[in-house]
């Protein structure tokens, strides 16, 4: 079994999409944590095609039509915005959803005795990967890029409001009161075994609901977002190294910037992996965080053609997030942190019932690394303020002598 669906399970799922040719192979794909993922490969006319064959959990995406629908839209959206931009090869850009027999984003294989399974299905993007670990200022920025560009193409999405996948996924309140309930009731009998863990996020709760009063307030703006872009999630181009597609778009909803920047910000610039069972190893690198920032201011650029008909001319090159919103983006790479923290501990608590485990420490070895990774970012809360904002500042710099330049010629 392989997160709940056997290979004869997901080969059966197959044959009801739409995908031409013989099948040749199902195998298992991918470490992720939610989803169970497969690799369905076709002979066609002799050539071999693979698709992405996934089975969604369903008790974490409780509403999975609706998900789809949202799925459908973004991916629509994208690939009409990346070709009026001219942009080519939107296959490998966007993810591609195959339909099923009867015409649908999705298949539901009505059980078999093993639960109502929910399927659906994308063409493989061949000649990419992803990485779990950083391994240069070069692919930081580009992760960056990719993440910032991604919420630009999606911020004139038309209505109606995109469907919330998971309710409150990022409210800091509601998690935090699942954890305090999930030591109260202490399940599995794991509370007196992380005191320590317990201590240091009630410890440390200062501002950790910044980002969802700054929404309720209006101080920032609801946005399009990903909500998910941890380092995983972007597939970087395997020759030229640039980040090309955003991937696993379960939760892009309504959200905040800060939050994508967040987890942009907890898996990229880091020293080591958050399943590292040493938390003494996970430190934020600075440079690699200078990277990363530049990457992402450049992503929020309004594209030349996309201001011509907005009656602000000046948009065209700038950012197109408000000023209040870049400062709150290293914000959100704190209360992120703390908030994956906290949900895998409250995981741990509740018997590793969420997140998908290699042992029984798992959950608790994710947690520490988060608090490693909060005391690394509260030492250098300056550096990161200072550095978002440079990155911000430095591309407002560049448009202005850009513009002036075309001024005078």
């Amino acid at each position: 079994m392989t997160g709940g669906a056997s290979l004869d399970r997901a080969r059966a799922a197959a044959l009801n999409f739409a995908l031409p040719g013989d099948l040749i192979e199902v195998a298992a794909h991918g470490t992720g944590h939610i989803n169970a993922t497969f690799v369905v490969t076709m002979d066609q006319a002799g050539t071999h095609v693979r698709y992405l064959l996934q089975l969604l959990n369903t008790h974490v995406f409780r509403e999975p039509t609706l998900l789809m629908d949202n799925v459908v839209r973004v991916t629509e959206h994208l690939r009409r915005r990346m070709a009026a931009d001219g942009i080519r090869g939107l296959s490998r850009r966007t993810l591609t959803v195959v339909r099923s027999l009867d015409g649908s984003p999705f298949w539901r294989d009505g059980g078999r005795g093993e639960g109502d399974g929910f399927w659906r299905c994308y063409l493989f993007i061949e000649g990419a990967h992803y990485s779990d670990l950083m391994d240069s200022t070069h692919k930081a920025f580009a992760l960056g890029a990719a993440s910032g560009r991604f919420l630009e193409q999606v911020s004139d999405l038309p209505g109606p409001r995109l469907a919330e996948t998971i309710p409150n996924f990022h409210n800091a309140r509601t998690r935090y009161a699942a954890f305090e309930k999930a030591v109260a009731e202490d399940q599995v009998g794991r509370v007196a075994s992380v005191a320590r863990e317990i201590a240091f996020f009630r410890e440390n709760l200062e501002g950790f609901d910044r980002i969802v009063a700054a929404l309720a307030s209006g101080e920032a703006p609801e946005r399009i977002t990903h909500n998910d872009t941890k380092i995983s999630n972007l597939l970087v181009d395997d020759e030229t190294g640039e980040a090309i597609c955003v991937i696993d778009l379960d939760t892009v909803m309504p959200g905040s910037t800060a939050y994508d920047f967040g987890d942009l910000v907890r898996t990229v610039p880091i020293s080591t992996s958050e399943d590292d069972p040493e938390p003494g190893r996970m430190v934020l690198v600075p440079e690699m965080f200078a990277a990363l920032s530049r990457g992402f201011a450049s992503g929020t650029m309004v594209p030349e053609r996309a201001a011509e008909p907005k009656a602000d001319p000046q948009a065209a090159g700038r950012s197109f997030l408000t000023e209040r919103e870049i400062e709150l983006l290293p914000v959100g790479a704190r209360v992120i942190t703390m908030l994956m923290g906290i949900r895998f501990l409250t995981d741990f608590l509740d018997g590793d019932r969420y997140y998908k485990v290699a042992r029984d420490s798992h959950n608790l070895d994710r947690c520490r690394t988060q608090i490693a990774l909060v005391r690394s970012m509260d030492s250098q809360a300056s550096m990161m303020r200072e550095t978002t904002l440079s990155a911000f500042a430095a591309l407002c710099q560049d448009h202005a002598g850009r513009a002036s330049g075309r001024d005078r010629t």
